[in-house]
């Protein structure tokens, strides 16, 4: 999913820490005049991102693939529940922060500012790994023998990934406020290629078994942070170039107020934006994850029902590959819209979201046609027999649903960048709970179709609340 070039863009990320800038005397030229060096580098950047956040998607689904088709169903399964339980912590706790670090970067290089401020994103990074690790103590027996039937490899495999990816998403958002995306792409491409190699030791028989498998989740925050020193020993130290309207501001007589907004990076505006996210990753991580960790609590360790575990995270391998894809766009950007959005109109922003929203569809729709038509063949091509049957109608909702989680994500960002970012974190919670509850309760006899249409359900009501929040916010925004 290429992103738009201009101004078609979804408005990813942006937050509302601090006033828009007020544009100033020496605005950028319209009409005809060619593109600025800073929008050809965010296009360049986003090109080189999304490439290699799609070869990252790859090497994802064939780690899985890999162990899907190594390991019994009772290994895989718990595998699957330790990826799911872990990325649905990194997203929670970690995510937020890359983003608050990527948006104040980006925000000040916009505005010429350097010194760029890192110690509260640190300290709420820190302080949410350590609450992490203090729960994981507290907890080990009940995560150890509950969860991972007793696997003590597995329950450190996660207490050290979860720990390392604390430096792997600071970094991902320090590299991405300063548009350093070929370094970004680098970083989750190293990570997601040395977590394959462990699946393909298995493959060869260099390795085996499920601990080895998992071993990988350990070690790929580690390798990722090689790209690091690369990122130190190209940085400048000046503002980027294209950005007359920042520097007229700063020398008219609102420098003082626009000079206080950019810098003041409190604890309690970082906790507010980090918490507020929270909010978000939290229900989206729900959406993708507990229809298979509600599974595998229902399993009570029969045989049969636990290979069921790793089929519904087979299943849901539909949303997460072009969920992690739209996250490069995403990430691409944010860092562009801190410049712009001093100078976006309302009809700017307005097109950015209806293009955003036409290519989901475009992209949505094809996925689903081709569940709808070879899901099942393919599904059992690459993952495996895990003694369930595929069900195309199935798999065709659950694209369609992908589309709609999509959809939401741009809406999303839309009313994070319009200070509407409660009403958002409702909404997503709110989803979250529906989907939960249809799930876990016997509306439907067979599991997997539950999920399913749980999911598009979930995704469907989403949509609809952040497509109401959006339109209330833009008619507020025309009568002001």
């Amino acid at each position: 999913m290429k992103p738009p070039d201009g101004d078609g863009m979804t408005a990813a990320g942006s937050t509302v820490l601090s006033p828009p800038a007020r544009p100033g005397p020496s605005a950028p030229p319209a009409g005809g005049a060619p593109p600025s060096p800073r929008r050809s580098s965010y296009a360049a950047g986003a090109r080189i991102l999304s490439i290699g956040i799609a070869s990252t998607g790859i090497f994802t689904f064939l780690y899985l693939a890999f162990a899907s088709h190594e390991l019994d169903p009772a290994s895989y399964s718990r595998i699957a529940l330790c990826w799911a339980i872990m990325f649905v912590i990194l997203s929670v706790i970690y995510r937020p922060i890359e983003q608050l670090l990527s948006r104040t970067i980006a925000d000040r290089r916009a505005r010429g500012l350097h010194g760029h401020p890192l110690r509260i994103p640190a300290l709420i990074q820190g302080s949410f790994a350590l609450l992490f690790l203090t729960g994981a103590l507290v907890f080990r027996d009940d995560i150890e023998q509950g969860i991972f039937d007793g696997s003590t490899a597995l329950y450190w495999i996660l207490v050290v990934g979860v720990l390392a990816y604390a430096a792997s998403y600071f970094a991902r958002g320090w590299l991405a406020g300063h548009q350093r995306f070929e370094l970004y792409g680098g970083l989750v491409f190293l990570e997601s290629t040395s977590r394959f190699l462990f699946a393909l030791a298995v493959a060869v028989g260099i390795a085996s078994g499920q601990a080895a498998v998992g071993l990988g989740m350990a070690v790929a925050p580690f390798a990722s942070l090689c790209v690091i020193p690369f990122a130190f020993s190209r940085i400048r130290l000046r503002a980027p170039a294209g950005l007359p309207a920042a520097d007229a501001a700063r020398e008219g007589p609102a420098h003082a107020e626009i000079e206080e907004a950019a810098t003041d990076l409190t604890m309690k505006r970082g906790a507010g934006f980090a918490i507020s996210v929270v909010g978000i990753m939290l229900a989206e991580q729900t959406l993708m994850n507990a229809g298979v960790l509600i599974v595998a609590a229902n399993s009570k360790g029969a045989a049969l029902t636990v290979g069921l575990t790793g089929f519904v995270f087979n299943v849901l391998l539909i949303v997460r590959a072009p969920l992690q894809l739209f996250q490069a766009i995403q990430t691409s950007i944010l860092p562009h819209l801190a410049g712009l959005e001093a100078r976006a109109s309302a009809s700017e922003f307005d097109r950015a979201i209806r293009v955003t929203i036409r290519v989901i569809a475009a992209f949505a729709g094809a996925v689903a046609l081709g569940l709808l038509i070879i899901g099942p063949f393919v599904m059992t091509a690459l993952l495996g027999e895990k003694g369930f049957h595929y069900g195309r109608v199935g798999l065709a909702l659950v694209g369609i649903g992908m589309g709609l989680h999509l959809c939401a994500g741009t809406l999303n960002q839309a009313a994070l960048a319009r200070n509407r970012a409660g009403m958002a974190s409702l909404a997503w919670l709110f989803s979250a709970g529906l989907f939960v509850v249809f799930v876990a309760t016997p509306t439907i006899s067979s599991e997997v179709t539950r999920v399913e249409v749980g999911y598009f359900l979930g995704a469907l009501v989403l949509c609809g609340l952040l497509w109401g929040v959006y339109r209330q916010t833009a008619a507020k925004l025309r009568t002001a």
